[in-house]
C-alpha cells in the first residue's frame, strides 16, 4: 500500500473483527516510520506469528516487533495502564526493545477496575458479548464527559477527589443493576499513585507527533481494532462495540485531519466469522460451521470463545468498502478452506422473498434476510508455500477473483498461513 505517493494509510477489518489485521500491520510496518492504534482497547488481540515465536497484542500496536518503528497509542483509544505494562514487560522478557518506542496520548482516556465492574454488571443484563475489559464503560464516561485521562494523572493532588467522585458514582449503579462487587476509592488511588512514575513519561500530544512525521515525508500506518460490522454508528447495532472502527475514525482517534489519509486497506477472511451475539446472514450450520473453526483455529485471542463461522458475505464486504472508502483489500487465511471441495459465495440477500441488495440498517431486519448464495469449486491443495499468485492454483485465483469482483475493491494481499511471510502481495 506504500509508494511514491503514498504516506498514511488506515488499516482496518472488513467483517466483525478477527481478520488479521495483526498480521497485516506487522507486515506494513517494515516500510513504516510510526504505527498508531487509534480505538478501542484491551479488547483487541491482535496475533503476529513469526514462525519461531508468537505474539498477541492487546494494546500495543503491531508494529512493536520491528526495531525501526515507532508506536502510538492515539486518543481515540481506551486504555488499560496496569494491561499496558503487563504487555510492555512480556514483551521485554520475550527480547523486544521496547524503551523509547512506545508513546501514548495524553488525552487517551483510561479504563479503571471499576468500569471493569459495570462491564460484568452490564453483561448480565444486556447480553451483548463483550469481553468484560471494562471498554464500554470506559466509552460512556468519556461522552459524558466524567473521563478520566492520562493527562489527568498530573494533577495529582486533585487525584483522590477525581477518583473518588467517580468510585462513588459506578458504586451507585453497581448497586442498581444489583451486582454484590464494589469498588474501593482507595485501591483506585494507589493504582494510579504506583502507575503514574511509568506512564506520565511516555504520555505526548500524539496528534502532533504524527501531523510532524506526516511532515517530514515519514510512513504511517493507522491501526484499528474490531470490524467494521462491530462499529457502533455503522455496524449490527446494539450488537457493537463503543467506538468508530471504520476507517473515518482513523482521523478522530489519531489527531489528524481526514485528508491526510491516502488510502485504507480493508481486511477480510476468505470466509466469515462474528464472536458473541448478534446477526450472521452466512452462518454455516452443524458441521461445515464446526469444520471451518476447527480448520480455521477461530478461538478469540483476547476471550479464547469459540467464534461463529460462515462463508464469505460479499454484501457485508461491499457495504464495508463504501463506509470505510477503502482502496484495497487484503485476504486472509485462504489456506482455510484448502480441503474444501466446493465453497459457497455469500452473492447477495433476499428479504421476505424480494432481493435485497444492501446491508438493513437494523439488525432485526438483518436477522430475517436469507443470504443467496454462488457455489465455487474448490481446489483441493494446499496454498501455504504460494508466494505470489501465480503459484495458486486456478480455482484459488478464480476464488479470489470472484470476490474481488463482488466487493468492488481491487486485492492487493493475499495470507496463505499464518506466519509472516505467508503472505502474497499483488
Amino acid at each position: 500500500m506504500f509508494d511514491p505517493k503514498t504516506y498514511c494509510v488506515v488499516v482496518v477489518g472488513a467483517q466483525w473483527g478477527d481478520e488479521g489485521k495483526g498480521k497485516l500491520v506487522d507486515v506494513l510496518a517494515e516500510r513504516a516510520d510510526l504505527v498508531v492504534r487509534y480505538q478501542g482497547g484491551a479488547n483487541a488481540g491482535h496475533t503476529v506469528d513469526l514462525g519461531s515465536s508468537h505474539f498477541v497484542l492487546h494494546q500495543i500496536p503491531s508494529g512493536i516487533l520491528h526495531p525501526s518503528c515507532t508506536c502510538l497509542v492515539g486518543n481515540g483509544v481506551v486504555l488499560d495502564p496496569e494491561r499496558l505494562f503487563q504487555e510492555l514487560d512480556q514483551l521485554e522478557a520475550r527480547g523486544v526493545a521496547t524503551a523509547g518506542r512506545l508513546l501514548v496520548s495524553e488525552r487517551a482516556h483510561l479504563v479503571l477496575p471499576y468500569h471493569k465492574l459495570l462491564d460484568a454488571a452490564s453483561e448480565k443484563h444486556q447480553q451483548i458479548g463483550t469481553t468484560g475489559r471494562g471498554i464500554g464503560p470506559a466509552y460512556e464516561d468519556k461522552y459524558g464527559r466524567r473521563g478520566l485521562r492520562v493527562g489527568d494523572l498530573r494533577r495529582a493532588a486533585d487525584l483522590a477527589d477525581l477518583v473518588g467522585e467517580r468510585v462513588e458514582r459506578a458504586n451507585r449503579l453497581l448497586a442498581m443493576m444489583g451486582a454484590p462487587e464494589r469498588a474501593s476509592a482507595e485501591e483506585h488511588v494507589a493504582l494510579l499513585a504506583r502507575l503514574a512514575p511509568r506512564l506520565l513519561p511516555l504520555a505526548i500530544d500524539t496528534g502532533l507527533r504524527v501531523h510532524r512525521a506526516l511532515r517530514g515525508g515519514q510512513r504511517v500506518l493507522l491501526e484499528g481494532a474490531q470490524g467494521a460490522l462491530l462499529d457502533v454508528d455503522h455496524g449490527t447495532y446494539p450488537f457493537v462495540t463503543s467506538s468508530n472502527t471504520t476507517a473515518g475514525g482513523a482521523a478522530v482517534g489519531t489527531g489528524i485531519g481526514p485528508t491526510a489519509i491516502d488510502g485504507v486497506l480493508g481486511v477480510v477472511k476468505a470466509y466469515t466469522t462474528r464472536v458473541g451475539n448478534g446477526p450472521l446472514p452466512t452462518e454455516a450450520q452443524g458441521a461445515e460451521g464446526g469444520r471451518l473453526r476447527e480448520l480455521g483455529g477461530e478461538f478469540g485471542a483476547t476471550t479464547g470463545r469459540p467464534r461463529r463461522c460462515g462463508w464469505f458475505d460479499a454484501t457485508v464486504v461491499r457495504y464495508s468498502a463504501r463506509v470505510n472508502g477503502l482502496t484495497g483489500l487484503a485476504v486472509t487465511k485462504l489456506d482455510v478452506l484448502d480441503d474444501f471441495a466446493e465453497v459457497p459465495v455469500g452473492v447477495a440477500y433476499e428479504l421476505d422473498g424480494a432481493p435485497c441488495e444492501e446491508v438493513p440498517g437494523d439488525s432485526e431486519t438483518l436477522a430475517r434476510v436469507r443470504p443467496v448464495y454462488e457455489v465455487l469449486p474448490g481446489w483441493r491443495k494446499p496454498v501455504t508455500g504460494a508466494r505470489r499468485l501465480a503459484d495458486l492454483p486456478p480455482e484459488a485465483r478464480a476464488y479470489l477473483d470472484r470476490i474481488e469482483d463482488l466487493a468492488g475493491t481491487p486485492i492487493r494481499y493475499v495470507s496463505v498461513g499464518t506466519r509472516r511471510d505467508q503472505i502474497i502481495e499483488v
